[in-house]
Formats: C-alpha cells, sequence, structure tokens
C-alpha cells in the first residue's frame, strides 16, 4: 500500500478528515502522520527559521523535518491548510518547498474548505498514486507501435491516435454522454488516421470520465489527466528531459505541475471559482460577440489597463465587463482585460503553490488564446522563450494516454 504522509491543519477540526482518508484508500493508498516528540518541535522550528502562532502549523512544519531527515518512510506527501487562514497558506508553500528541495518524493498541497469532500481530493491522491506506483511507466518517453487516446474532459472530449512516436490522427467534440461521446470522437479520429479499429494495438484513457469510458471499451490504461497531461505537454514540447513547470488552464479547473524529465514531482489543482477558468473566457467571447476561437486575437490588439477589474468572481467579473462596455471601452481592450484576470487569478492561487522552472509549457484548449499567454508572459516577467505553448495544445492529455498506453504490457 501506498503511504502518504500527511501534513495538515484543522483537518480533523473542520469534519474533512474522514473524506482524506476515503480518498486515499479508494485508490489503494493510506495517509498517515509522521511520528514527533514534542521536544522535536521546537528544534525543527528553529531549524527552519519561522514560528507560526499555531501549534499546528508548528507541528506540520516537525512532521515535515521528520520526512526530510529520513525517519519517516513515505512515498509521497499531502500538504493541507485551511482556505481563510493566511498563515496556513504561508506554512503550506514553505513546507511544499522544503520537501521538494529535499527529498524526492511527490508533494501535492490544497486548500481546503469544510465543504471539501472525497471527490475533490480523489484525482489529487490518484495522482500520487499514480506517480509511484507507474515511475517505471511515466520514464517512458517515446510512443510505439500504434495507440490510441481518448480524454473525457469536463467541456470537451478527445482523441489522437499515434503511430511510432507521431499524432497521425485527431479529434474533439464538446461532452455529453460519456461513452457515446468517446466512441464517437474515436471514430473520427480513426477516419483521420486513414485506420480501423482493429489497428490499434493499445488504447488509453483519462479524464472525468476516464474509469467509464475505460470498462466500456476495456481500455489497456486507465489514467488521471493529471499524470498523462504532464506526459503528453513534455512530449508535444519536447521536453522530456529536464526541469518545467506546466500550466492547464482549464474549463472547469486548473493545474500547475512541476516536471523533471517529463514526470511529476510536485502540483496543485484548484479554481475557486469559475472567474480563474476557461468558463470566464467563454463568457467574455459570449459578451463581446466574438466566437472563442477570435477572443486571443481581439485580447493581444488592446489594452488591459483601459478596464477596471475589481472582482475575480466570474458573474461580478462579466458585471465589471459589462460596465466597461456601457462606456464605450473597445471589445480589444475588454478581451485583454478578461485574459488577464484569468492570469493573475492563476498566478495566485496556483503558482504560489508549485517552484516555478522555466520553461513554462501552457496547454489546454485555453492556451490557444493568444492574449492569454501574452498576459501570463507580462505578469510572469517571462523571456519569450521561458513560455512554451507547443503545436496542438488543447490535445496534451490524451497525448499522454496514447503515448502511456503504448508501453503497458500484456
Amino acid at each position: 500500500m501506498i503511504k502518504i504522509a500527511q501534513l495538515s491543519c484543522g483537518s480533523e477540526y473542520s469534519g474533512i478528515q474522514k473524506e482524506i482518508e476515503e480518498a486515499a484508500d479508494s485508490v489503494g493508498a493510506e495517509v498517515f502522520y509522521p511520528d514527533v516528540e514534542f521536544d522535536e518541535i521546537e528544534e525543527a522550528i528553529d531549524e527552519f527559521g519561522f514560528v507560526p502562532a499555531s501549534p499546528n502549523l508548528r507541528l506540520m512544519i516537525a512532521r515535515a523535518k521528520k520526512i526530510v531527515d529520513g525517519e519517516v518512510d513515505a512515498d509521497a506527501a499531502v500538504v493541507l491548510s485551511c482556505f481563510r487562514c493566511s498563515e496556513g497558506a504561508l506554512v503550506r508553500s514553505e513546507v511544499r518547498k522544503f520537501l521538494q528541495q529535499n527529498t524526492e518524493i511527490p508533494v501535492v498541497t490544497y486548500a481546503f474548505t469544510e465543504k471539501t469532500d472525497k471527490s475533490e481530493l480523489l484525482t489529487r491522491m490518484e495522482a500520487l498514486v499514480s506517480i509511484v506506483e507507474k515511475k517505471d511507466l511515466l520514464s517512458w518517453d517515446k510512443q510505439t507501435g500504434i495507440s490510441a487516446g481518448i480524454d473525457s474532459g469536463s467541456s470537451t472530449t478527445k482523441c489522437v491516435i499515434m503511430k511510432e512516436n507521431e499524432i497521425i490522427g485527431k479529434d474533439w467534440t464538446p461532452t455529453k454522454e460519456v461513452v457515446p461521446t468517446a466512441q464517437k470522437v474515436f471514430e473520427e479520429a480513426l477516419k483521420d488516421a486513414g485506420l480501423e479499429k482493429d489497428d490499434i494495438e493499445k488504447i488509453g484513457v483519462s479524464g472525468y470520465g476516464r474509469h467509464t469510458i475505460g470498462d466500456a471499451i476495456d481500455a489497456d490504461l486507465i489514467i488521471e489527466e493529471l499524470t498523462a497531461g504532464s506526459k503528453g505537454a513534455a512530449w508535444l514540447a519536447n521536453r522530456l528531459k529536464g526541469g518545467a513547470t506546466i500550466i492547464d488552464i482549464g474549463g472547469m479547473d486548473n493545474k500547475a505541475i512541476n516536471i523533471y524529465d517529463g514526470i511529476p514531482d510536485g502540483f496543485t489543482m484548484g479554481g475557486i471559482c469559475a472567474g480563474a477558468s476557461g468558463r470566464f473566457l467563454e463568457m467574455t467571447a459570449d459578451r463581446i460577440g466574438v466566437e472563442i476561437e477570435e477572443l486571443g486575437e481581439y485580447a493581444s490588439r488592446g489594452d488591459p489597463d483601459k478596464v477596471e477589474m475589481d472582482s475575480y468572481c466570474a458573474i461580478f467579473g462579466v458585471q465589471d465587463l459589462v460596465t466597461s462596455l456601457s462606456e464605450g471601452s473597445a471589445i480589444e481592450d475588454v478581451a485583454a482585460a478578461a485574459c488577464y484576470s484569468v492570469a493573475e487569478q492563476v498566478y495566485q492561487n496556483q503558482l504560489q503553490e508549485v517552484e516555478i522552472r522555466t520553461p513554462i509549457i501552457e496547454v489546454g484548449g485555453t492556451a490557444l488564446i493568444e492574449g492569454l499567454h501574452e498576459a501570463m508572459r507580462a505578469i510572469l516577467g517571462l523571456e519569450e522563450d521561458e513560455l512554451i505553448v507547443p503545436e496542438n495544445p488543447q490535445y496534451a492529455v490524451v497525448t499522454g494516454a496514447a503515448l502511456l498506453a503504448s508501453a503497458v504490457w500484456g
């Protein structure tokens, strides 16, 4: 059983500890608290160089030190603190850095609320288990034979067909009924590749509907989207060696993932409000009367400073945009302001939870919006070559699923 060290503050009192344990158990893992003696807490705090007011945060630091000192046998670590606690956010981030700089175990961080449930934690736990259990598989960096990948996402379902390390067919469509939608994109991708179903040697599935689809088609590999997306992004960007940070701004949630040699070693997922997601950009495009595919072009010609965005909430953000339009703002400026708003939230909410490694690889459907990666470069102060938007960025997850499926034996 995979052993995940839990470093947390307040999970017992908020009522979510059971949810954490059930999420881990459902993916074949066990969470545990590293044992710490009372006198070891002060020693750890002295070494850490910061004295939190909360006793539980001090204990979190001491438990992290036990892992770093090699006195605790942990396969991975989850670092949790309350969403409303600013001191908790600071310590959570510093503990994450401490573990990543001094160990080789994968680490995930999360800010919980009293309403956090098992389903919100499941993908995070599953990703930790995948990284530990499938490390040999994840080191595979070249697709062989003929394989297919299917990604059943919250907004769209995608399929790619790969042959000898090249994408030879692809298709996507909005997600409706999970299995029929997956079957449709699979058939269309096969047509694009000029192949039949019997030509496919391996199939990998990922995304929200992965288990349903995997069972329906007897897939060779079922893998969560964070791990598959990491491998696919690294392959698309030709960054399978060395370090990088992947940003995937999705229709429902966002991911920031640190990789080294194409393998994740730290990540965060989130999106408290749709104002930080691709959904807000869709709402903006609809409001200014352009197709989502055109939004980036308008944004690249606009000036975000000419539009006041006081709220990061999707609903109130749209109200800000409506107000600006009514006052005569150009739609180019409104589009640019929307892109900057999303990029700022990703920086504040996701990129504070990981070590930013360049190059940054931007993937997902939103990576097709030119104004968004222009905003990201500006906010992060990146040079042109420090942010990579690979060809076919919307197919990162499904490419990773196809590539990894080809490595499955039997």
